[in-house]
């Protein structure tokens, strides 16, 4: 039962008999008077704990490896089955997966939608850590490896383009926020497994082993949670389905006033384009070739200070010259500030242009990776990493919030997905670039290359990003 008043009801009536723009325009205005509820925090959550995933594997790597190699699976240096170290072949085939699954395989969720894909790239995930988590050999783990980055770079695109269509233009930014929160919970989890797990073999079975598995089950249990998330009104109404997009959001609505108590403000429809079947070269097409363009740079630079900092914190505060032993527990805790920031801005996000967000959190970690290399107190060190990676928190949610927002729904997968993957790229060759600046310059040459790449992430958003807060998705689309 729709949520509409009778007059209302009556006028949608008559507008949904004429041209498909008008139809799409109601469903993109029946999106946007939707109130903040439950009901759709509730989807919020549904969606963002599959991103949970991503990071879990991303952060994963450093803390398995151990075990891989007590077992003589892994080998260090030259030894490694490419001639080179197999934890740094293994975190390679990881960022590869990531890129192809991001850059080739996204446009698949613009063709067949949000939801199918879904359960698509669930379904490839779980299957390719099983298998990863029964191999023996480097060859076979570091294969299967590859293969559940294909899986993830497809899900994590996915979330974001639906996310974004799916929650009214006034909370996209916290909903973002809470995504984020509840995706890097992953981190400080993962942390723990592997602490408990890694250094023992429960019922025979080597630690890593249980670590990796894990988060298969975990997933099968998510893919069930999300058999009851709809497909993407936006997303059908794109498509010309708008008899299917108008059932569900007349479900959604009645659930929302069933939890807003009083009755849905009016719907302000807004001339909306039916674009049809995006393609390719439709992201180089003005306006969207000026904000790939932007975005790729971005992406390459934002991952050096989010990655470079993130995977290389105990290494940099061994440079400091604190113990294995203390720079590991230093770690932990500072990890414990990645689901903290998302969580502090659940309420304030929508208060603020994403641009800015950007370049503010960019600021904050040039600052505090400029006074981390300074430190020489434990209590300095500790406070100055939190900060750094509570902007470094804040940067991610406010990026997938604003990267989803700046292409029109038929090529949003598509076109974030091939922007986002050069983040991938960027981290397999940074990776290199800051093991060398570690060992030539120390912790300070490693913090100046962090400190210098934020500083083209400011530039870079603050001169050429547009505006989106509170702008319906088609109206950021096409202006």
């Amino acid at each position: 039962m729709s949520s509409l008043s009778p007059s209302a009801a009556s006028d949608a009536g008559a507008l949904t008999d004429g041209i498909n723009p008008v139809r799409a325009s109601i469903i993109s205005a029946r999106i946007d008077r939707l109130p903040s509820v439950a009901t759709l925090w509730r989807l919020v959550a549904l969606l963002s704990i599959g991103g949970f995933f991503e990071l879990y594997d991303l952060f994963q790597t450093a803390y398995i490896s151990p075990g891989l190699i007590r077992d003589g699976i892994f080998n260090t240096g030259n030894l490694g089955v490419f001639g080179f170290s197999d934890q740094a072949a293994f975190a390679s085939a990881t960022f590869l997966g990531l890129f192809l699954g991001a850059s080739l395989l996204s446009p698949i969720a613009d063709r067949f939608g949000r939801r199918a894909i879904f359960t698509v790239a669930l379904i490839w995930y779980t299957i390719a850590t099983v298998l990863m988590g029964i191999q023996s050999s480097a060859l076979g783990i570091i294969g299967m490896r590859f293969l559940v980055g294909i899986g993830l770079g497809v899900e994590l695109v996915t979330i974001d383009a639906y996310l974004s269509e799916l929650v009214p233009k006034r909370m996209r930014s916290s909903a973002f926020a809470f995504a984020f929160f509840v995706q890097f919970l992953s981190v400080p989890a993962v942390a723990l497994m592997s602490w408990w797990l890694v250094p023992q073999a429960p019922f025979g079975i080597s630690g890593w082993r249980w670590v990796v598995l894990a988060s298969a089950v975990f997933a099968l249990f998510i893919w069930w949670l999300r058999s009851r998330l709809p497909e993407s009104p936006r997303w059908l109404a794109q498509q010309g389905r708008f008899e299917e997009a108008e059932q569900i959001m007349d479900a959604l609505e009645a659930r929302c006033l069933r939890d807003h108590g009083k009755a849905l403000d009016q719907p302000e429809p807004q001339a909306v384009s039916v674009e049809g079947v995006g393609r390719f070269a439709d992201i180089w097409q003005p306006p969207y070739r000026r904000r790939a363009i932007m975005l790729i740079v971005f992406h390459v630079f934002q991952a050096i200070g989010f990655f470079g900092f993130g995977n290389w914190l105990p290494a940099l505060l061994s440079g400091q010259g604190v113990s294995v032993t203390h720079s590991l527990m230093y770690a932990f805790i500072i990890t414990l500030a990645y689901p903290l920031g998302p969580l502090l801005f659940v309420k304030f996000a929508n208060r603020f242009e994403n641009k800015w967000q950007i370049v503010g959190s960019a600021l904050g970690s040039m600052i505090f990776g400029t006074l981390f290399a300074m430190q020489a107190s434990a209590l300095g060190l500790i406070i100055c990493g939190v900060m750094i990676t509570f902007c470094n928190a804040w940067l991610s949610f406010a990026y997938h919030s604003y990267q989803s927002e700046l292409f029109p729904t038929n090529i949003r997968a598509r076109a974030v997905g091939f922007c986002y993957s050069f983040s991938r790229l960027s981290t397999v060759f940074s990776s290199l670039i800051i093991g060398f600046f570690l060992d030539h310059f120390g912790t300070p040459g490693v913090l100046a290359f962090i400190v210098s790449s934020m500083l083209i992430v400011m530039i870079t958003i603050g001169r050429f990003g547009p505006r989106t807060r509170n702008l319906a998705l088609e109206n950021i689309a096409h202006h």
